[in-house]
């Protein structure tokens, strides 16, 4: 009997255990919970404040309840004509969820620009390195030769 062949780990999954056992993982889970919350924020502020002044700017339609009806009966809300079995198309939840989309993209836009304005003062501050001093100086007499 023949010895079983060895089989040859894959270059992606030791990839993925050196990825798994970084400290970056616990960051990004803490950055998962808190996004979490995030989204509940927003999908309360969609839900609870913007759409009802949507509402009454446009003369008083709920928002969330906005539905097509495409087969089937329609009833008082969209969950009554869904549990009555018709198919609709939820177009006021797309809407909310366009709108949940777009305030935590402006949140992490704001953010990143906040966290990139830090990250330049913070590099002006200190200024090049003994390595880039010497990587410049080095540049420098390259560039001045014919």
């Amino acid at each position: 009997m023949m010895p079983p062949m060895p089989i040859a780990e894959p270059a992606w999954l030791r990839e993925f255990k050196a990825f798994i056992m970084r400290g970056n993982v616990i960051d990004l889970a803490v950055g998962i919970v808190i996004g979490a919350a995030f989204t509940t924020i927003v999908g309360s502020l969609v839900e609870d404040l913007i759409n009802p002044l949507i509402g009454l700017l446009v003369g008083g339609i709920d928002f969330s309840n906005l539905f097509i009806v495409l087969t089937g009966e329609r009833r008082p809300s969209l969950e009554a004509t869904r549990e009555g079995g018709a198919a609709v198309l939820a177009i006021g939840r797309f809407i909310n969820a366009i709108i949940k989309f777009l305030i935590v993209a402006m949140a992490i836009f704001w953010l990143l620009k906040i966290l990139t304005k830090l990250r330049v003062r913070e590099e002006a501050v200190k200024g090049p390195t003994p390595s880039e001093k010497l990587l410049a100086e080095i540049l420098e007499e390259l560039r001045k030769k014919p």
